[in-house]
């Protein structure tokens, strides 16, 4: 499903396929050693359960670029001992995918840097391909004047659907504006959690501190389906 004349949906993955490149956002890695730091007892699966996912999205696509825009790991202070391992795994599994890996930092990134260096890979701040800005979302960078589109993850959106007494949470992408210019909202490839509820919750990034009422939602299901705006589902 297309959002943009040059961007469209492969699951949790964007795909920009003029430029032969795909964006994944906020994969969490290593949150299940901090649930058994904090006593709660979990079996390491999301390594496994993350990669099976993203090869599904991404097989298909013939790429030349996958840029993870921010939050690849969980931690914000330290890197975990699976920190480490899982990074340093997703950097290999991402990279049989594509030439160029491209990590945009994020607020839980901080000290990144340390791991994927090992791999000689250097987090950026935000990255653009022609008109289109890749950013994670907890902040405001500068733009240049020539963006027309900006991508950003951080909020974990998604969406609770109700049927009488039957309901279920499923991830999606917000559609809107920002400044006369298109902002994309990325669901998270963080498979432990749907994500951020936009129909009773209010999102944190500052791109969206106006509020998302004329956001257009698009639920992530077996396919895509479009929910029309966010002020008509409420």
């Amino acid at each position: 499903m297309k959002l943009t004349k040059n961007i469209e949906i492969k699951g949790l993955v964007l795909h920009l396929p003029e430029h032969r490149a795909a964006v994944i956002s906020d994969l969490q890695l290593g949150y299940e050693e901090n649930l058994i730091s904090q006593g709660v007892l979990v079996p390491f699966t999301q390594f496994e359960d993350t990669t099976t996912r993203l090869a599904k999205d991404l097989g298909e696509l013939e790429l030349d670029t996958i840029i993870v825009n921010g939050d690849l790991k969980h931690e914000f202070g330290r890197i975990s001992r699976q920190e480490w391992k899982d990074v340093l795994g997703i950097i290999d599994f991402l990279s049989s995918f594509c030439k160029k890996l491209i990590i945009v930092k994020g607020n839980h990134d901080i000290v990144l840097n340390s791991v994927t260096q090992k791999k000689g890979i250097k987090v950026v701040d935000s990255f653009q391909l022609g008109d289109i800005f890749i950013t994670h979302g907890h902040e405001i960078p500068e733009l240049p004047k020539s963006v027309k589109t900006i991508i950003i993850g951080h909020d974990h959106p998604a969406v609770k659907l109700s049927d009488g007494d039957v309901s279920e949470t499923y991830k999606c992408y917000l559609k809107g504006k920002w400044k006369r210019k298109i902002l994309i909202v990325q669901p998270s490839s963080f498979l432990l959690t749907e994500g951020t509820d936009v129909l009773h919750y209010t999102l944190k990034s500052p791109f969206l501190a106006k509020g998302i009422e004329n956001f257009e939602i698009f639920v992530v299901a077996d396919k895509p389906f479009y929910f029309g705006k966010l002020k008509d589902l409420r």
